[in-house]
């Protein structure tokens, strides 16, 4: 597994910021950041707030995973049967529903999941809001797989905090990392190094809408 460092640098190269950069923008200096790179000095709190606010993905510096969600504990799945105190949550697939409607309804639903309704609620959904998309391609690669599912929060559309959101940009729909920027555009980030950001200026609102929060990654199923 690799180290705090190595998962640090990882994040500045993602990100686009050269050790300096970084660690100008966190408060400390450029040979502090290479310390902090290389393992020699262990960063501090504020250090990794600082970062946090950038758009940096702290949770992976520290424990490895780009996990998107706060809760470890894995949702129950129940095949495609109802059943007592299971909640359905229709699932689409994020390639066949690329039209340029602004809302799932009249997509084709690719199946039908049921979760428990106690454990989303433990994750602050309500699971009239939820939807299921499958994801397509590389861009969230190490986050979100091709072929990985993912519950969307379609209450959740502000992006005040910096997480992953489904997007609606000119028809087409993404799943990226989101950072609000000052002067009110956004940053849509690809966790893919071999992405590159693109913003959204205040002008351009016009051909984005943010559908919702993508809280809870599931994995392939089959």
């Amino acid at each position: 597994m690799s180290s705090i460092g190595e998962r640090l640098r990882d994040e500045r190269v993602r990100l686009g910021f050269s050790q300096g950069e970084l660690g100008a923008a966190a408060g400390v200096t450029k040979n502090t950041q290479l310390l902090y790179e290389s393992d020699k000095r262990s960063p501090k709190a504020d250090y990794l707030s600082a970062l946090h606010g950038i758009g940096v993905n702290t949770h992976f510096v520290l424990t490895g995973s780009r996990s998107i969600t706060s809760g470890d504990e894995p949702l129950s799945l129940a095949a495609n049967e109802p059943g007592p105190d299971l909640a359905p949550v229709k699932m689409y697939d994020i390639e066949a529903a690329a039209g340029a409607g602004r809302s799932f309804e009249g997509e084709p639903i690719k199946t039908t999941l049921y979760f428990s309704s106690a454990e989303l609620a433990e994750q602050g959904l309500d699971p009239a809001q939820v939807v299921g998309v499958k994801v397509r391609g590389d861009s969230m690669l190490g986050t979100l797989d091709d072929g990985d599912w993912v519950l969307v929060d379609r209450s959740n559309r502000d992006p005040k905090q910096e997480g992953v959101f489904l997007l609606l940009v000119s028809g087409e729909r993404r799943i990226k990392r989101v950072q609000r920027l000052a002067g009110g555009a956004l940053y849509l980030i690809s966790d893919n190094e071999h992405y590159q950001p693109e913003m959204i200026k205040p002008q351009d609102m016009h051909d984005l809408e943010i559908l919702g929060r993508c809280e809870i990654r599931i994995g392939r199923v089959v």
